[in-house]
């Protein structure tokens, strides 16, 4: 495979980054911007704790979560940062 064509095959990695995104574990999800994605890590800012039966919380900083522990994540619609 030529240099290009593994790049365009691995383009879909960056389309979320710097977007609204829902990010879903197991027991919780976090709403917030998809700011990078560091090896096998997400980071997102101006986030929120989204819990079944509460309402959204927000959290300061950033949100570091380990890619192995997400289940899914939405890109939310018109979801730039």
């Amino acid at each position: 495979m030529t240099a290009g064509g593994e790049a365009a095959m691995f383009a879909w990695r960056r389309t979320a980054v710097r977007k609204r995104v829902v990010v879903n574990l197991q027991d919780k999800a976090f709403r917030g911007v998809l700011w990078a994605k560091r090896g096998p890590l997400l980071v997102l800012r101006d986030a929120e704790l989204l819990e079944a039966g509460r309402e959204p919380q927000a959290v300061d900083g950033e949100i570091v979560v380990e890619r192995s522990r997400v289940e899914f994540m939405q890109v939310l619609a018109g979801g730039g940062g």
